[in-house]
């Protein structure tokens, strides 16, 4: 049951501040303080003052047994959080910035009772500039939050009703929460753009500067930013994930950060188009991340879950893992770029979902419908809008994030010829997936499958890529370690023995044919079990890998990586 799983993370976790890594690897500085830990809290019927009695362990989520709290928060009940800060010695330069790395879905802070910030949606991160705020060196700290579950927002696989493929919703300050110290005239961001043979950086918030890269090489850099090219080149791959560290310095700012040199768009090979990475075709073979935990829910109790996912996905032969209907922590990015794994990003879908309209009709061959007036609330496709554009934002400087799903299965669908117009400008460096699985329209980069319940044997191909962007789902329960009696999946086995064989199967009889045929990306169903979800390779606890995985990598292996 819920209450008996456990994973191994939870042990090692440091209790007195949970996630201390520095939470945004792409701009390092050296002062940092984390105020993750213990916070008072409480929930009240109104979003004032409220006594606040009981402890939570930020930055976990109060439906979650790790956060402390462990209940659901009604859509009427505001969440208080308060911590009296205490800065140390020699912290304060010239200003503070309070950083909240993620709080779902309406929050309002308050220093030293004074409004600092506010925020709607629950899944981007956002800062203040508290320094006019303080004085002396401690002060009180109140955030505010509220979570209806409104559909105008990204929810992602959250429901107050729980069950199949629908998951326990998360609440409240659900990432980190971290102060820095700048002078006045600092770095505020970098952008990393691939240019021929190098990079061009931008620095914003400052004009002139130097960049130097971990091998001594320095660039200086004025308000047009830089174009860095290194003596050395050595291109990103999953294989040969390099990356170049280095050092940006403006004034009295410094930051540390890295960048990759890569290329991914589609090119004809052999009469054929295809995806390719630094120029060549390339497979992109892959699994379902749907990035939940049974101790945190949303974020595992340490860091080294996001790892251990990656590095079990590469152990079983994959390349790719497609983060579906939710943005991560930066450092499931980082561990991304670093350890050498592609990331296929779902943007969050909002508005209502309809089981008929986007689910049972489709899967039995009605999958062309007019998106025009799909979802017509103004508002809704405004708020998606603005979410999608902040996470191409967020994203752009990470190597590993090659492929963008802007609608999956029609969930929240509207105008998506138009979208892929938006969001190829904002970011053309990308392959974009306008319409995962059906409804498709007239933009897209690729023909993008789900073929669940039938061999994969596409038909009508329309010369874009192919790729078969879900599929599989093959369940398994192994007794121990499941979280309730539910079971869901696409095709049950009751043997890890018949379990492992019907997926090698799957990938010699089924899959290497279509990449003969000239398919670019696969998309298996799924890492891990996730709560009713036991479609996965590994169990929802990560205890268990329920296949030889070198027998699995064997066997996938002509279906990865470079033709």
């Amino acid at each position: 049951m819920a209450d008996r799983l456990f994973t191994k993370y939870e042990k090692d976790m440091d209790r007195e501040c949970p996630h201390a890594y520095y939470p945004r690897p792409s701009m390092v500085r050296d002062s940092y303080l984390s105020l993750n830990g213990e916070w008072s809290f409480c929930t009240s019927e109104s979003d004032k003052d409220a006594e606040c009695t009981e402890k939570i362990l930020v930055p976990f989520p109060p439906e979650s047994r790790i956060s402390g709290i462990e209940r659901g928060i009604g859509k009427n009940e505001y969440m208080h959080y308060k911590r009296l800060v205490q800065l140390p010695e020699g912290f304060v330069n010239e200003r503070v910035i309070l950083h909240f790395g993620a709080i779902d879905q309406e929050a309002r802070v308050y220093v030293n009772g004074t409004l600092a910030a506010t925020r709607l949606g629950g899944y981007i991160p956002f800062e203040a500039d508290i320094t006019d705020l303080l004085s002396g060196d401690e002060f009180d700290l109140h955030v505010v939050c509220r979570d209806t579950l409104d559909k105008k927002y990204p929810y992602g696989k959250q429901t107050d009703k729980r069950g199949g493929m629908w998951y326990t919703p998360v609440s409240g300050i659900w990432q980190s929460v971290w102060l820095e110290s700048v002078p006045k005239e600092h770095i505020r961001k970098l952008k990393f753009t691939q240019i021929e043979g190098g990079v061009h950086i931008d620095v914003l918030g400052v004009t002139s500067g130097e960049i130097m890269l971990e091998s001594g090489e320095r660039f200086g850099f004025d308000a047009s930013g830089a174009d860095i090219h290194p003596s050395e080149l050595h291109l990103w791959t999953p294989d040969e994930p390099h990356i170049y560290r280095l050092t940006v310095t403006s004034g009295a700012d410094s930051v540390k950060s890295y960048f990759a040199l890569r290329t991914i768009d589609i090119r004809e090979v052999d009469g054929k188009e295809r995806i390719c990475l630094n120029g060549e075709p390339y497979v992109f073979n892959g699994l379902l991340d749907q990035g939940y935990y049974p101790d945190g829910i949303f974020l595992p109790a340490t860091a080294d879950g996001y790892l251990d996912d990656i590095r079990a996905t590469k152990a079983l032969g994959f390349n790719t893992l497609r983060k579906h209907i939710k943005i991560e922590p930066e450092i499931f990015y980082y561990l991304c770029d670093t350890e050498g794994i592609a990331v296929f990003q779902d943007m969050i879908n909002n508005s209502d979902y309809s089981f008929i309209r986007d689910t049972a009709l489709p899967t039995v061959g009605f999958q062309r419908l007019r998106d025009k007036r799909m979802h017509k609330d103004a508002d809704t496709r405004e708020i998606f809008r603005r979410t999608s554009e902040e996470c191409v934002d967020l994203l752009y400087n990470h190597p590993s994030v090659l492929y963008y799903t802007i609608f999956n299965e029609g969930w929240g669908q509207f105008s998506s010829d138009e979208e892929y117009l938006r969001l190829i400008t904002l970011d053309p460096s990308r392959i974009y997936d306008s319409t995962s699985g059906w409804f498709r329209r007239e933009l897209s980069d690729v023909d993008s499958r789900h073929m669940y319940f039938k061999p994969l044997k596409p038909k009508r191909l329309d010369g874009r890529p192919l790729v078969i962007s879900e599929f599989g789902g093959y369940s398994l329960r192994v007794e121990g370690h499941l979280f309730g009696d539910g079971n869901y999946g696409y095709r049950t086995f009751r043997s890890k023995e018949d379990f492992e064989e019907a997926i090698i199967r799957l990938f010699e009889n089924e899959v290497y044919p279509l990449v003969e045929r000239g398919a670019s990306a696969f998309i298996y169903t799924q890492v891990s079990d996730v709560e009713d979800e036991t479609n996965g390779f590994l169990t929802y606890d990560r205890e268990v890998m329920k296949v030889d995985a070198d027998k699995v990598r064997a066997a996938i292996g002509r279906c990865s990586g470079k033709i």
